[in-house]
């Protein structure tokens, strides 16, 4: 997946940004500094942090022949060759046993290292999985799974697949009445939280060398979940503001704390940061 850039009034808190944005744990993805806020007069900050990042890789990368120079390496010619220069691991001795396993198996061609390798590892299917699946694809595993998963737990609700950019797709479950989907959100998202994890897990098995951001959401909850967050952190801000003390909020999750940051970012009386490490991690409100 491609870098993802992001800002705010302090690395974290673009670092938080850019998790959100991802929709991944912080040990699940590569975050690069670009730029720090500046000290100015007063201890006040100039600038913004500036920070981009990425979904950590992790399936196996497709294996591919060795190449040199965008090349293929041929068999060396058969010729004399010096000790040193001679592979360990190819004698004369076993010629006879490589020629037996071509006639066993004529899908076998030698490489240069004189190991057998099968022909429907051609260079057409390295370069197909090297390029992944498209984005319409995973949103459609992902929404057979999520379909599996609800009618093996007998919740009758439909499943719909947004794009939201060239990158994003977005899965919604949805039912009426909404009653039997909270068993899908879980105190405070967390189930949710787990579920999106797991269903990008499965688009991932299927796509190895790319997955894009796959968002999963129940009953608009994340809609009126940063709703509420944005309502809370205005009560927040305004008590900071009256007392001139920081106050410490409660861990949240990436998503929970961006949305606590977006909230206040356009205050000119308030700062906000975050602290502590996963899954500990919570957003602290301080007088600008």
């Amino acid at each position: 997946m491609d870098w993802v850039e992001t800002t705010g009034k302090s690395v974290d808190e673009a670092t938080d940004r850019a998790l959100a944005h991802l929709g991944v744990h912080r040990d699940d993805a590569e975050i690069e500094v670009i730029e720090e806020p500046k000290a100015g007069l007063f201890g006040r900050v100039r600038g913004e942090a500036r920070v981009r990042a990425r979904v950590r890789p992790s399936g196996p990368r497709p294996k591919r022949s060795r190449r040199s120079g965008g090349r293929e390496e041929r068999p060396r010619p058969a010729g004399p060759r010096s000790e040193k220069t001679r592979s360990p691991k190819v004698t004369d001795t076993e010629t006879p046993r490589r020629n037996k396993e071509s006639k066993s198996n004529g899908n076998r061609r030698p490489t240069a290292a004189g190991v057998a390798t099968r022909s429907e590892k051609s260079p057409l299917k390295e370069d197909t999985m090297a390029e992944g699946i498209s984005l319409a694809e995973q949103g459609s595993i992902a929404k057979e799974f999520l379909t599996g998963l609800l009618v093996s737990m007998n919740i009758v609700a439909e499943v719909s697949v947004r794009e939201l950019d060239e990158e994003t797709v977005e899965l919604s479950v949805n039912a009426s009445p909404p009653t039997e989907l909270g068993v899908l959100v879980g105190p405070r998202g967390t189930t949710l939280q787990a579920l999106q994890e797991v269903t990008r897990t499965v688009v991932q098995a299927k796509s190895p060398s790319r997955t894009d951001r796959i968002l999963v959401d129940v009953a608009q909850y994340r809609e009126r979940r940063v709703a509420a967050l944005g309502r809370f952190a205005q009560q927040v801000a305004q008590e900071v503001t009256d007392t001139g003390e920081e106050r410490a909020l409660e861990p949240m999750s990436a998503a929970d704390r961006k949305a606590v940051h977006d909230a206040l970012t356009d205050s000119s009386t308030v700062l906000t940061r975050s602290e502590g490490e996963e899954p500990r991690r919570f957003v602290v409100v301080a007088p600008a």
